[in-house]
C-alpha cells in the first residue's frame, strides 16, 4: 500500500509534465507543418491520451471483463466531454467557431447514439466492432478531407 501510494504521488508530477511536454510538442508540430490545432487536438492528443483506456479495455476484454471494458469506453468519453472540458472552461474560456459546432457536434451525437443503439440488444457483437470501427475510419477520412478542403481553417 505504500508503495502504491509512493507511486501515485510521484508520478502525478511527472504525469503533468509529461502531459505538458505533449501538448507543447504537438502545438509546435501543427505550427511548422499548418495543420489546424482542431486537427492537432483530435487526432495526434486524442489518440495520445486514449492510448490507456484502449490498453486496459483491450485487456479487459481478454480477460472475459467486457463491462469494465464498456464502462471504461463511456466512462473516459464521458469525463472528458463533461469534467475535462468544463474545468477547462471554468479557467478560461473556449473560444469555438461557429462553423465547428455545426460540423463536429451533430457528428459526436450521431455516434454517441449509434453506440448505444447498438446495447440495445445487451451485446457488443463482431458485427458491432466493424460497424465502429469501420464508422471510425470514416471519420478520420472525413477529417483529413475537411482539413485538406480548406487548409486555412485555424482556431481563434
Amino acid at each position: 500500500m505504500v508503495l502504491a501510494t509512493l507511486a501515485i504521488i510521484l508520478g502525478l508530477p511527472i504525469l503533468i509534465w509529461s502531459a505538458e511536454r505533449f501538448i507543447h510538442g504537438a502545438s509546435f508540430t501543427a505550427g511548422y507543418f499548418g495543420v489546424p490545432p482542431l486537427f492537432i487536438g483530435m487526432f495526434i492528443i486524442g489518440f495520445g491520451t486514449s492510448a490507456p483506456e484502449i490498453i486496459v479495455s483491450v485487456f479487459a476484454a481478454l480477460q472475459g471483463n467486457g463491462g469494465l471494458a464498456l464502462g471504461n469506453a463511456y466512462g473516459s468519453n464521458i469525463t472528458n466531454i463533461t469534467l475535462v472540458v468544463g474545468v477547462t472552461a471554468l479557467l478560461s474560456p473556449i473560444m469555438v467557431k461557429s462553423d465547428i459546432i455545426r460540423k463536429e457536434f451533430p457528428i459526436l451525437l450521431a455516434v454517441t447514439f449509434f453506440s448505444v443503439w447498438q446495447l440495445f440488444d445487451f451485446e457488443l457483437s463482431k458485427d458491432d466492432a466493424i460497424a465502429l470501427l469501420g464508422l471510425f475510419v470514416l471519420l478520420i477520412a472525413w477529417s483529413l478531407w475537411q482539413m485538406l478542403k480548406e487548409p486555412n481553417d485555424q482556431m481563434a
